[in-house]
């Protein structure tokens, strides 16, 4: 979703010859539109150019480091800075826990509460979503059919006071083990005074761990003022942020933290049930400034690879033997993180290019390509001459070019593993290396 402003932000780093107090006032003033476009609160603009503009004019500049670099390590540093520095962490200590989450109409608080729910069952946790938005039609029966796909009990009943069915939710929470309660409750078009009240009923009743307002990036720069009105009447403890794999500008992501001075804790990324993670503002810059999402990936990487796997991988990485084989097996791999060009592109400096955009029926071609192969050249050990392409391209009823762009794909993993070590580990040590390379090197 932040591809335009991705561009625009590497176009002016482009330009960046020196950084001095004369050239200052026009960079500036672009990054004021560039955020401004994005639907960045004006607010939060206006402080976060003078926070770049101080930074700049007071930095000891780093000899090993160009201006251009070093304007892109300070937009990075106050990107992140602005999202809240470091990632926020679920508070569940009470037993059971509760959690509310809030918002506008339209801003996906129902889907949230499965998603949250289900995430919370990844960690061992029991959750109990509980039917508190009793004014929208069919509400419960949404969080009914979503509970059951995702196979997390759903709390109703037939009752018109959202505090009565709270009530009887948490003492069968109580009564049944259930480590975590989650109630949706209801949204309006806009903020009223019945819907506050309704709120604060809830609030005043229980002792919540998590009061969480959900904001729809679609929304952009209205996001943030009407997370503001909920921290001010609710009392909110953080955010979650919707609709991020939509065309929104994302000027919600930039502002909320800042406005509402409480932690972006979430953020939705998909329509699937496990589209889902913790907000972290240094991913999130990554992404914004075009640098991948390394942290992410390597969760997806921990969760989708077994430790026998990444040993494997990082001995052949090592050795110098990974081979056509091993790549098979890594992309089929690869496609349980996800689709194979959203899971290219968290890598840093893979987002351009189309050799990695590969549909999941092509996985099928490369295997018709490897499998059309000698067994020497599928463990890398002779040259691919043209001749020998041309047959395995016959071989695999595929042309030539499907054969030149399947190795080129081949080649430019095996560098990627080089350079991370093969290991999710080697991944986060290398990533400000990583970060440095493409910031000194691809924007050029």
């Amino acid at each position: 979703m932040f591809e335009a402003v991705t561009k625009k932000f590497q176009s002016l780093f482009s330009r960046v010859k020196s950084l001095s107090e004369e050239n200052l006032a026009e960079v500036v003033k672009e990054i004021k539109s560039i955020l401004l476009d994005a639907d960045v609160n004006f607010s939060v603009v206006e402080i976060f150019v003078e926070r770049v503009k101080n930074k700049v004019l007071g930095q000891n500049l780093v000899k090993s480091l160009s201006p251009r670099e070093q304007f892109i390590k300070i937009i990075h540093e106050e990107l992140v800075d602005l999202m809240g520095k470091e990632e926020s962490s679920l508070k569940c200590t009470s037993s059971p826990s509760m959690i509310m989450l809030c918002g506008l109409q339209g801003c996906g608080k129902t889907t949230q509460c499965v998603k949250l729910a289900k995430f919370l069952q990844k960690k061992q946790k029991k959750p109990l979503l509980v039917a508190c938005d009793l004014k929208r039609p069919a509400a419960i029966d949404q969080l009914k059919k979503l509970g059951q796909q995702a196979q997390i009990e759903v709390f109703s009943l037939s009752e018109t006071n959202p505090l009565k069915v709270a009530k009887r939710a948490y003492e069968k929470a109580k009564n049944e083990g259930f480590d975590v309660v989650i109630l949706d409750t209801a949204g309006r078009l806009h903020i009223d005074e019945e819907l506050m009240h309704e709120l604060a009923e809830l609030k005043k009743e229980f002792s919540f761990d998590e009061v969480l307002f959900v904001a729809s990036a679609a929304i952009g720069q209205n996001a943030a003022e009407v997370a503001k009105e909920f921290a001010n009447h609710v009392g909110i403890t953080g955010s979650i942020l919707t609709m991020l794999d939509s065309d929104a500008k994302g000027g919600a992501a930039l502002s909320i933290k800042e406005v509402t001075q409480m932690p972006l804790k979430f953020e939705g990324i998909g329509e699937k049930i496990d589209d889902f993670q913790l907000f972290n503002p240094s991913s999130m810059a990554d992404r914004i400034l075009g640098m991948g999402d390394i942290i992410n990936l390597a969760r997806k990487a921990e969760e989708n690879f077994s430790e026998a796997d990444e040993q494997n991988l990082e001995k052949k990485i090592k050795n110098a033997s990974f081979n056509f084989e091993d790549y098979l097996q890594q992309m089929n791999a690869m496609k349980k993180m996800g689709p194979l060009s959203g899971i290219m592109k968290m890598m840093p400096g893979m987002g351009g290019f189309g050799d990695f955009s590969m549909a999941e029926d092509e996985l099928k071609s490369v295997e018709a390509m490897i499998k059309s192969m000698t067994k020497q050249e599928r463990l890398d050990k002779i040259e691919l001459t043209h001749s020998r392409r041309k047959r395995i391209a016959m071989g695999a009823g595929l042309s030539i070019d499907d054969v030149n762009r399947m190795i080129k794909a081949f080649k430019r993993l095996k560098q990627l593993f080089k350079e991370f070590g093969g290991s999710k580990k080697s991944m986060l040590a290398n990533m400000d290396n990583l970060k440095k390379q493409i910031g000194g090197n691809l924007w050029r």
